[in-house]
């Protein structure tokens, strides 16, 4: 039967409000990539907040996905380095009908990457498996990243990344009927610093009403302060010779400016004194709470209500961290001294060492300090979003995932960006083949369509099938090779970080 007898387009189009757009059918989906969203942020654009799309004429391809924004260092596989066009605020659209009656529940994925590098055309985050196994529209979208998102710059708005979010979830709104998709059931999702994005927006009252639902897979914990942001902003300019002023940066090239994140990146331990806690993670960019864009962090903003309204979904993988430090060869080197030192810059409050020691007795250095570390980005971050929301009147859901990954023999553990794979299907993609091996076991599968049947359901429902997080009870998915739900696992950590503030993070000294 062709296209045309089964009552399918030859060719999916869509109208939106700027203009038409045609796209392709693959494995049974209408898939539209490179939509922008916003004008390119370059010009008299730079630096400022995401402008309008302006309209055109005629039918516009949207085959091919959008160039990324521009670029940090890092050890992964990154976008193809020919993608240097402008245009950086798309959106791609896998739906399994272009057909404004469909009205099907709409997942919009915001990618991770340390705020400075990431790009939605990875194939880490292809839609089509969960939009097909989940009957859903999937969008992914670029927003700027690093210098030209994050940093803070005198004379431009702070958290300039967010507020490209703000405005792909806006074009969500107005445009997403036309791909199929239901405006008033929408669902925001990412992982790492996609969800502090997430965690970001159920904070910011330009986002209010944009979502219906929320989910934060591993989300770190630092935000900065206007102070400390400034600080940093001014570090990183420092870097190029150059005033942190939008006067001083704007004649330098933006992938020339990602350069001042890269050389920045391995010196923050030179700024310990101002920075603390933060000058230890190589990450130069978080979001700022400005007061304005982001008014407060994302733990206060949920405890006092401020979108009870949202569903929320929450959670963190057991051995974050160990990405980070079994490839490279740095945790075997831990001695005492080294995670001593650790969870003195860690570990919560002035007695925070001796309560890990006494939490974890059997503890040998290497475990003490990966665990702080994975407590301290993400684990207990992530933990504190489910009971803030509750406790704001919300309701929120709690994870854990415990399957460890098959690659190095089983060493990474549960380590950050495992669920990525496993919620996306996506075995082949750099990521899924590095952390699952060239060919995913039954096991895996098995564990990815539970991932993928939850997150929909979420998605469709408000009830990923699990009950809903609580203070007394503290009900926890975990997700295994045999899944089960149980009080929250990490219960000595949640001890210790019992009545943490998680406040945004100060310059010391300032």
């Amino acid at each position: 039967m062709t296209a045309a007898e089964s009552g399918i387009p030859a060719v999916p189009e869509a109208r939106t409000a700027s203009g038409t757009v045609r796209g392709r059918h693959e494995d049974g989906l209408a898939v539209f990539r490179g939509v922008p969203y916003a004008q390119p942020p370059v010009g008299d654009a730079r630096f400022a907040p995401p402008r309008p799309v302006r309209p055109w004429d005629g039918v516009r391809e949207a085959y091919a996905f959008g160039p990324p924004a521009p670029q940090g260092t890092t050890p992964m596989p990154g976008p193809p380095e020919t993608l240097n066009g402008d245009d950086w605020l798309t959106v791609n659209i896998w739906t399994p009908q272009a057909d404004p009656a469909a009205r099907r529940p709409v997942m919009v994925w915001i990618h991770g990457g340390a705020y400075v590098v990431g790009w939605s055309g990875s194939s880490d985050f292809d839609g089509s498996r969960l939009a097909r196994d989940g009957e859903l529209v999937v969008v992914t979208l670029n927003y700027r990243l690093g210098m030209e998102g994050f940093a803070h710059i005198e004379g431009a708005p702070d958290n300039r990344g967010l507020l490209d979010q703000v405005a792909a979830l806006e074009w969500v709104r107005e445009n997403i009927a036309a791909f199929g998709g239901d405006p008033g059931n929408v669902t925001v999702f990412g992982e790492s610093s996609g969800a502090g994005s997430v965690a970001a927006l159920l904070a910011m009252p330009r986002a209010a009403g944009l979502f219906r639902r929320a989910v934060a897979q591993s989300a770190p914990g630092p935000y900065l302060s206007p102070e400390l942001a400034r600080d940093v902003g001014t570090a990183l300019a420092a870097g190029l010779g150059l005033p942190a002023t939008v006067e001083g940066l704007s004649a330098v090239e933006p992938r020339r400016l990602t350069g001042a994140g890269d050389g920045l990146t391995m010196k923050m331990l030179q700024h310990e004194d101002r920075w603390g806690a933060y000058a230890h993670t190589a990450m130069p960019f978080a979001p700022v709470v400005d007061g304005d864009v982001l008014p407060e962090t994302p733990w206060t903003a949920l405890a006092r209500g401020a979108a009870r309204d949202v569903e929320l979904l929450a959670g963190h993988n057991r051995d974050e961290c160990r990405l980070f430090f079994v490839p490279t060869g740095i945790l075997a080197g831990i001695d005492d001294e080294k995670a001593a030192a650790a969870l003195r810059a860690f570990a919560p409050g002035p007695d925070g060492e001796r309560a890990y020691r006494q939490a974890y007795p059997a503890a040998g250095p290497d475990l003490l300090f990966e665990r702080v570390w994975s407590d301290w980005l993400f684990r207990m971050p992530s933990l504190h979003l489910a009971e803030a929301h509750a406790a704001g009147g919300g309701r929120a859901y709690l994870y854990e995932l415990t399957w460890p990954a098959p690659a190095q023999g089983g060493a990474l553990g549960a380590c950050h960006g495992l669920d990525v794979p496993l919620v996306f299907g996506t075995f082949a993609s750099d990521t899924g083949r590095l952390l699952l091996g060239p060919e995913p076991s039954p096991e895996a599968e098995e564990l990815s369509a539970r991932f993928r049947t939850s997150w929909a359901a979420f998605a469709a429902t408000g009830d990923p099938g699990w009950p809903a997080y609580d203070a007394e009870q503290r009900l926890t998915r975990v997700l295994d090779a045999r899944p089960t739900v149980t009080g929250y696992p990490e219960e000595a950590s949640r001890g210790i970080w019992q009545g943490h503030p998680f406040a945004a993070l100060p310059l010391l000294g300032g």
